[in-house]
């Protein structure tokens, strides 16, 4: 199982934004948990279960274990994690 980060591309509030996805909710959330995200940041919609993370975040979870990946250069990967965020989006209750 793996967590992944992809490249912090969104500009929003003066900062870069990433998405922090997983190939299972629970190793998401304690992922997250590791980072100090709390739980009320959790995106669970339909376009993707995700937590967002800063570019600091983003290199703590990379130090931490969490997968790099690319829209640009691991665009099939890219395409699977994306698709099992998906899939995971509005799975949980509330």
């Amino acid at each position: 199982m793996t967590v992944y980060v992809d490249d912090a591309v969104t500009l929003w509030r003066g900062h870069r934004w990433a998405h922090l996805m997983a190939d299972t909710l629970d190793e998401l959330h304690d992922f997250a948990a590791r980072l100090d995200i709390p739980r009320r940041a959790f995106q669970d919609k339909t376009s993707g279960a995700h937590y967002d993370v800063t570019t600091q975040l983003r290199e703590r979870a990379i130090a931490l274990g969490a997968t790099p990946i690319s829209r640009h250069h691991d665009r099939a990967l890219m395409r699977r994690v994306i698709a099992n965020a998906r899939a995971q989006g509005r799975r949980e209750a509330p």
